[in-house]
């Protein structure tokens, strides 16, 4: 996990803003790759205006650089995203853990065919608790949950 040490996880604010929608769309894109780039270009006013104002979002910052971060409404995980030349570096890991050690249960949406996705939330303990159909984009996604242990 080169890298990790440098990192910081805090509340995301508004001088964050552009550096977050522009991350969110790099990935996005790379994640989303069987839906049209246009759909989520369309999204980034959206994004600034009313799904980021509305979720508890944190950055993950390596060297003064926003390399990821996770959003939470409630018990909905909304969007956890890491830039694509940041993954694999355990980043996405330290977000979810960093929201979990607050929340006693998640759940969250992701696209079917976005395997790698499905896989990465499978290590951190969620598991598919339905299938849908995203309204918007007509992909098919998973509905996954996680909940904290009782306590002993």
């Amino acid at each position: 996990m080169k890298g990790v040490e440098t990192m910081q996880i805090r509340l995301m604010n508004e001088e964050d803003m552009d550096a977050v929608i522009s991350l969110w769309l790099a990935a996005s894109e790379q994640a989303h790759h069987f839906i049209d780039g246009a759909y989520w270009q369309s999204k980034q006013e959206d994004m600034r205006s009313v799904y980021l104002p509305m979720a508890e979002s944190y950055v993950l910052e390596n060297e003064g650089e926003i390399a990821g971060f996770i959003s939470v409404v409630q018990h909905l995980l909304a969007a956890l995203f890491v830039h694509p030349d940041h993954q694999g570096k355990g980043y996405g890991r330290a977000l979810m853990e960093y929201v979990k050690e607050r929340v006693p249960k998640l759940e969250l949406k992701v696209y079917k065919d976005n395997e790698n996705a499905i896989h990465f939330y499978e290590r951190q303990g969620f598991s598919v608790l339905e299938e849908t159909v995203d309204e918007e984009t007509g992909q098919a996604e998973f509905v996954m949950g996680w909940q904290a242990p009782e306590p002993s």
